[in-house]
């Protein structure tokens, strides 16, 4: 997968592209659902599975306030990658960006390779105060010629799957339901000190205090939360590990 930071570093070589927007945090079954359809459309249109993200949560800069995250950004990557996509285009999120007309937006990727369309969902949407709506694409691809595919939400239980409800699990320590909407374990990425302390390169959804089942690369290890942060106890190395929270793991206190 080609690792792009930023749609005006783009190239000719890149493209045709059939393009998802989304910040993809947790890459939930939500998520896994979206790129499948993503990879059908694009080869349907000998088009590469494109997924434009961000560099850090918009909220950020949309509400000043950034929720902690589900994935560590290069595990994140890691997962977009093995999920089958081709070109991921890490985009810095400003207030500029913010500002930025969806038609402007598709013109900058337009102007630097093939662009084939976009998938989303009914209520996606991008661009200055959200008005590229799935309509509004579509009106602007029948003009320049990209096709925009919507696509059900996924739903569990009748539920559309949000990583706002993972990060609720996670903080009510609830590890079994969140691990059923992520389809996978909770993980935490980070660099481990030799004693056993977990370094996060970015604030993450944490369960409550406590000490809980883990596992690294298969091999299982205990790990504790406080107010220090996290520590992974047992035989995982030292180094950039990623922990899997096990669902019988629960916070002891």
């Amino acid at each position: 997968m080609r690792v792009v930071a930023g749609v005006d570093a783009l190239e000719a070589s890149d493209g045709p592209l059939f393009v998802v927007v989304g910040v993809f945090d947790g890459l939930h079954r939500g998520h896994r659902y979206l790129l499948d359809h993503l990879e059908t459309e694009a080869a349907a249109r000998s088009a590469r599975p494109t997924v434009i993200t961000f560099d850090h949560h918009p909220d950020e800069v949309l509400t000043g306030h950034a929720p902690p995250l589900l994935l560590d950004p290069e595990e994140r990557v890691d997962r977009l990658a093995a999920a089958g996509v081709a070109v991921t285009v890490v985009q810095h999120f400003d207030t500029t960006l913010r500002q930025t007309p969806y038609d402007a937006f598709v013109a900058r990727i337009r102007d630097r390779t093939a662009l084939r369309g976009f998938v989303m969902t009914p209520d996606a949407a991008f661009g200055f105060e959200r008005r590229g709506t799935p309509e509004t694409l579509s009106a602007l691809g029948a003009r320049e010629g990209f096709e925009v595919v919507v696509v059900p939400p996924f739903t569990l239980d009748g539920r559309a799957v949000r990583s706002s409800d993972v990060r609720g699990a996670i903080a009510a320590g609830d590890l079994a339901t969140a691990a059923d909407l992520l389809g996978r374990p909770v993980t935490l990425t980070g660099d481990r000190d030799p004693g056993g302390r977990l370094a996060l390169t970015m604030p993450m959804a944490l369960p409550p205090a406590g000490r809980y089942a883990g596992r690294v690369d298969g091999v299982a290890v205990d790990v504790s939360i406080d107010d220090a942060g996290v520590a992974v106890l047992g035989d995982a190395p030292s180094g950039r590990v990623t922990v899997e929270l096990m669902e019988e793991g629960t916070g002891d206190g």
